[in-house]
């Protein structure tokens, strides 16, 4: 040996590097104040706030949840309308014939029938058809109000109407001969009418005005007491409805229905729906007798209310019986309509008997 110490190997220096690195830390840490070595350490990471869901506006809340909305108030007629339909099935089961009827409430639109789709004779009922289809030739410029027609011989006709006494050659103007053909339920009118604006055309015009099963054939237009082949048929729902189209002005035009509706209203003679018409109402009507059928199709005008009834009868053994039944239904409508001023009375005040 020369007295030297051996070189420190590598395993020597190690651990004091380790030493040394420990304590350079350690004085560092001491001059920042920090006194552990940890805090050399990054500090952990916080934990996330549970997320939650940003709460909605207000006004988005609001507008999200549905309103609730108050239920309509029930219209205090409608128990009344529903008892007098009830009334005028019971009285149509007990008539002894055949029997169709229909009304329709026109301001609040119900309607009801007793076998308002059955076929029945036309009988002059045919006319309202007739005097819709002379209107839209006046439309189209093909005929005129105050146009001359002769009446010939082979058109005058018997049963109702005073044109049969007329002499042949005799002229009246198309305003004149409507009025006939409504009023007086003239026959003869009707006969010249026709003869002017042709069956062929009437036939298609009743299409046209959704008729589907109200026909009109020649042989129909028989007076005839019995049966024919081609029967002129209608039922009350399309006569209703030929008269609602009328009343609300979309027949042929607004001047068209107007006019109509003035001549429907001139009926002479109170008969059937308008024999115990109450005072101060209007009745806008059309009535038919043939072949054992009975029939009055009106608007009858209210102070409560207009409304639409038809009431069509066949199988009669008297026609005076038939016109009285029809009169009968008739005045159940009237007592429901002039009923409503007490039900608007009663249901204008409050449990306290207040008016409102």
């Amino acid at each position: 040996m020369d007295g030297h110490l051996p070189p420190p190997s590598k395993r020597t220096w190690l651990p004091i590097a380790v030493v040394l690195a420990t304590a350079l830390a350690s004085a560092a840490l001491s001059r920042r104040g920090d006194l552990s070595p940890l805090a050399l350490r990054p500090p952990p990471p916080a934990e996330a706030a549970p997320a939650s869901e940003p709460a909605a506006p207000q006004a988005e809340a609001s507008a999200e949840t549905p309103a609730v909305v108050a239920p309509a108030p029930a219209d205090p007629l409608r128990g009344r309308w529903e008892l007098m339909t009830s009334r005028l099935e019971r009285e149509a089961r007990r008539f002894p014939g055949r029997i169709a009827v229909y009304t329709k409430d026109l301001k609040r639109g119900w309607e009801w029938g007793f076998h308002a789709d059955d076929l029945f004779p036309s009988a002059s009922l045919i006319k309202v058809p007739v005097m819709i289809g002379v209107f839209d030739k006046i439309k189209g410029g093909e005929m005129s109000l105050s146009q001359q027609l002769m009446l010939k011989r082979r058109l005058r006709a018997g049963g109702s109407g005073s044109l049969k006494w007329c002499r042949d050659g005799v002229k009246l103007t198309v305003r004149q001969l409507l009025d006939h053909l409504i009023h007086e339920s003239d026959n003869t009118a009707m006969r010249i009418l026709i003869d002017e604006v042709g069956i062929g055309y009437l036939q298609r015009q009743f299409q046209r005005m959704g008729l589907v099963y109200t026909e009109i054939y020649p042989e129909g237009l028989s007076l005839s007491s019995s049966r024919v082949r081609y029967e002129n048929f209608t039922t009350a729902r399309e006569m209703s409805m030929l008269l609602d189209k009328i009343y609300r002005r979309e027949m042929v035009d607004k001047f068209s229905s107007e006019l109509m509706l003035d001549i429907l209203k001139q009926r002479r003679t109170p008969s059937r729906l308008a024999k115990a018409l109450p005072a101060g109402w209007e009745i806008a009507h059309k009535t038919g007798l043939l072949r054992r059928a009975c029939h009055d199709a009106a608007i009858v005008f209210s102070p409560e209310g207009d409304y639409i009834l038809t009431v069509l009868t066949g199988q009669n053994s008297d026609y005076t019986s038939a016109k009285d039944y029809i009169s009968k239904i008739g005045q159940i409508t009237y007592m429901d309509y002039k009923g409503r001023v007490d039900l608007y009375a009663k249901a204008s005040r409050d449990p306290h008997g207040q008016s409102r």
